[in-house]
């Protein structure tokens, strides 16, 4: 059993502010005992295109990355680097999650696969593919203090055949989800994952009015742990930057997979 801090932050263009928040939001999460500690996506930078474009490079030579490399270093703990631009071919970039481990190393990388290219009916518009390029194999999977991690993107949640290939124990989808979706769909969604897959699902998140002042950009927050009964253990709340702690308990996996045996009775011979 460990202590899992799914993170939620309101991040902006300015990279260094939001690098010091991101790691001191790691620190406090160490400070109260997380084993395990989660930044939503794109927590270094969210803003226009071109400015990404213009500092992304290589996963292990990113600012922000090196950054929290120390800190896992240090306190000895894991940490999943929400996701960060890396250079990709054509002029544009991958919307990338690392997987650091407590010896400071990238244990997994993981490009976002699922794109969002949406019209939001209240008003902002998303084209994530006119700047991001799609990855292009599928989440790893890591043993994070005995428990079999995966790794997906925010969108990814929207496509459960990723999930049920997956196989994971605990399923890690840091998010930026837009107010507008994350009201009707964040929680339901989540938790459809969990009681499908009878995994933990770790989901940090983006809260607020994110990028610039200009831009009509809500995160919905509600960063959340969410048990394989799907009951959310933590919530973040919709307000304001914070931490959702809780328990992640190989027994109680063991117990939700004994007591309703689905994935058992799966039918492999036909899908």
């Amino acid at each position: 059993m460990f202590l899992a801090a799914a993170l939620q932050m309101t991040s902006g263009p300015d990279r260094a502010a939001n690098e010091a928040r991101a790691a001191a939001l790691v620190e406090q999460a160490a400070d109260r005992g997380a084993k395990l500690v989660g930044l939503p996506e794109m927590f270094e930078h969210i803003g226009p295109a071109a400015e990404k474009r213009a500092f992304a490079g290589e996963i292990r030579a990113n600012r922000a990355i090196r950054v929290i490399r120390e800190i896992c270093a240090n306190r000895e703990i894991w940490c999943l680097a929400g996701s960060v631009a890396e250079l990709a071919e054509g002029g544009r970039i991958y919307n990338t999650s690392a997987l650091i481990s407590p010896q400071g190393e990238i244990a997994a990388v993981y490009r976002k696969l699922h794109l969002f290219d949406v019209d939001i009916p209240d008003g902002a518009r998303y084209r994530e593919s006119e700047s991001v390029a799609p990855g292009d194999a599928p989440p790893p999977i890591v043993d994070v203090l005995g428990i079999q991690t995966g790794l997906s993107v925010c969108y990814d949640l929207r496509f459960p055949e990723l999930y049920r290939r997956l196989d994971a124990d605990l399923i890690c989808v840091p998010s930026a989800f837009t107010a507008y979706t994350g009201r009707a769909h964040w929680e339901v969604l989540l938790r459809a994952r969990a009681i499908e897959n009878q995994a933990y699902v770790f989901a940090p998140a983006q809260v607020g009015r994110i990028g610039r002042e200009t831009e009509k950009r809500h995160a919905w927050g509600h960063a959340c742990i969410v048990d394989p009964w799907g009951e959310v253990l933590a919530d973040a709340g919709g307000e304001s930057e914070g931490i959702a702690l809780a328990q992640i308990d190989p027994a109680r996996l063991a117990q939700v997979r004994r007591d309703l045996p689905a994935l058992r009775h799966r039918r492999k011979d036909l899908f």
